[in-house]
Order: structure tokens, then C-alpha cells, then sequence
């Protein structure tokens, strides 16, 4: 996965992290947690705040 894999990140965030609510992680978690994905396979250089912010939005998303 890259970053613009923003759905998939979601999901797979969702599995990873069920007792976590998306609405109260600050970016330096969310980018760390992202990172650490088994599946994802992209530079930290790459990440800016809008994809963080859409991931956040799409883990939301997942939830609902």
C-alpha cells in the first residue's frame, strides 16, 4: 500500500486498532500507526497533513 491507498489504510487500521476511536488520534500516531502496517510499503517523506487528514476521515468512515 502507498499513501494514496488512503481506503485500504483505513480498513486495515480499523483491524488493527478496533479500541481506538479515529476521531481522537493526532497525526504523529496516525502516520507511525500507518507506517507500521504490515502491507504498506511507502516513504514517511510522502505523507502530508491532507493525507492524513483523508485517512483519518475514511478510518471515520469505516466506523460508521
Amino acid at each position: 500500500m502507498k499513501w494514496t491507498d488512503v481506503t485500504d489504510i483505513a480498513i486495515e487500521l480499523d483491524e488493527a486498532h478496533p479500541a481506538v476511536d479515529p476521531t481522537r488520534v493526532n497525526f504523529v500516531d496516525l502516520m507511525n500507526w500507518v507506517m507500521a502496517l504490515p502491507d504498506f510499503d511507502d516513504e514517511a517523506g510522502r505523507c502530508g497533513e491532507r493525507i492524513l487528514e483523508a485517512i483519518q476521515q475514511a478510518w471515520i468512515d469505516e466506523r460508521g
